[in-house]
C-alpha cells in the first residue's frame, strides 16, 4: 500500500477518517462530551496459565515482567487486529491515531507522602511483551531515579502559579486549540490527556479495580483498571477441587470511536490472549490498517 500523505483536516497525531458511515460521524454531535459516550464494562479473567508463563519468563531473565506488561501487550496486539480501537474524537470529528500511546500514573515510591506523575510510552503495533517491558521500565526508572520533574509536572507547576482567572482563560484557550488541532506537538508529547489508552494497576495497591472516568479534555478513549490477583477454588469435570487465579478488570470506553459490536470483538480478543498468553511474545504476522 502506498504511503499515506497528509491531507487538509488531518492533525499532527492522527488522520481524519473520511469513509466511515454518516451515522458514526453524527454521534459526536449528539453526544459532544466524552463522558456522554462512556461504556462501562467489567470482566474477571483467569490468569492461572498466564501467571505460570510470567514466572517462567522471569526465571529466564526478564526480571519484573508482570500482568501490567501483558495487558498492555494484549491491547497493542488487539490494535494490530482491530485498529478502530486506536481512534479518537476531538473537534466533533473522528481520527485514526498515528501511533499507540499508553499513559500511566507512577509514584516515585509507595510512600503516602511521595509525589506521583504520569508517563507516556509510545508503541508500535508490532511490539511484543518484551518490547513493552523494556520501554515501560526505561520510562519508570527514568522517573524514579530523577530528582527533576518531567515535562508534564513542569507544565502543571507553571500553570498552577497563574492567578485563577488567567488559568481559567488559559485552559479555555487550550480547549479551543485542541478543537482545531492547534496544540503544539511539544505539549501533546507531555499531556496525560492525549493518547490511545490510560491504564492503572490497582493490584499493586492490593485493592480491586475501579471505574475511572475518561477525560472530556484531550483524546483518551479507553481507561483500563485491574486489581489484585485472587484465588478461587472450583470443581473440574471430574468433581475434583482445583485452585484457579483471577484478576478483575474494569474498562471505560468511548463509544464515539467504534460501536458496541467492535468493542465486543476487542474483548473476545482479550479473552483469547489471556487463555493463550504466549501469543504476545512474538510480533503479529499481519497488521491491519484502519479505514481511510
Amino acid at each position: 500500500m502506498a504511503e499515506y500523505r497528509r491531507r487538509p483536516g488531518d492533525r499532527s497525531e492522527g488522520r481524519l477518517l473520511r469513509s466511515i458511515p454518516g451515522f458514526a460521524k453524527f454521534i459526536p454531535f449528539i453526544m459532544p462530551q466524552r463522558n456522554d459516550r462512556c461504556i462501562h464494562y467489567e470482566e474477571s479473567f483467569e490468569i492461572s496459565d498466564l501467571d505460570r508463563r510470567l514466572r517462567k519468563l522471569r526465571v529466564e531473565g526478564h526480571k519484573g515482567i508482570g500482568i501490567l506488561h501483558f495487558i498492555i501487550a494484549a491491547y497493542i496486539r488487539a490494535v494490530s487486529m482491530l485498529p478502530g480501537v486506536n481512534r479518537f474524537v476531538v473537534g466533533r470529528r473522528i481520527y485514526a491515531r498515528n501511533n499507540i500511546e499508553v499513559v500511566m500514573t507512577v509514584k516515585r515510591s509507595l510512600s503516602v507522602d511521595d509525589t506521583e506523575t504520569t508517563i507516556k510510552v509510545v508503541f508500535e503495533p508490532t511490539d511484543t511483551i518484551f518490547d513493552v517491558h523494556r520501554k515501560m521500565e526505561e520510562k519508570i526508572q527514568e522517573i524514579k531515579t530523577s530528582d527533576e520533574n518531567n515535562g508534564t509536572e513542569d507544565f502543571a507547576d507553571a500553570c498552577a502559579k497563574l492567578p485563577r482567572f488567567i488559568l481559567r482563560f488559559a485552559i479555555a484557550m487550550l480547549r479551543v486549540m485542541d478543537y482545531f488541532g492547534w496544540i503544539p506537538q511539544s505539549l501533546l508529547d507531555v499531556s496525560p490527556f492525549h493518547g490511545s489508552m490510560i491504564i492503572t494497576d490497582l493490584g499493586s495497591l492490593r485493592i480491586g479495580p475501579v471505574y475511572h472516568h475518561i477525560y472530556n479534555f484531550g483524546t483518551l478513549p479507553v481507561f483500563i483498571a485491574f486489581g489484585a490477583k485472587y484465588h478461587k477454588y472450583e470443581l473440574n469435570r471430574h468433581g475434583e477441587v482445583e485452585d484457579h487465579k483471577y484478576i478483575d478488570t474494569k474498562l471505560v470506553l468511548d463509544e464515539g470511536i467504534v460501536d458496541g459490536h467492535y468493542y465486543a470483538q476487542l474483548l473476545q480478543a482479550f479473552r483469547y490472549m489471556f487463555q493463550h498468553p504466549e501469543i504476545v511474545e512474538t510480533p503479529p504476522s499481519k497488521v491491519v490498517e484502519d479505514v481511510f
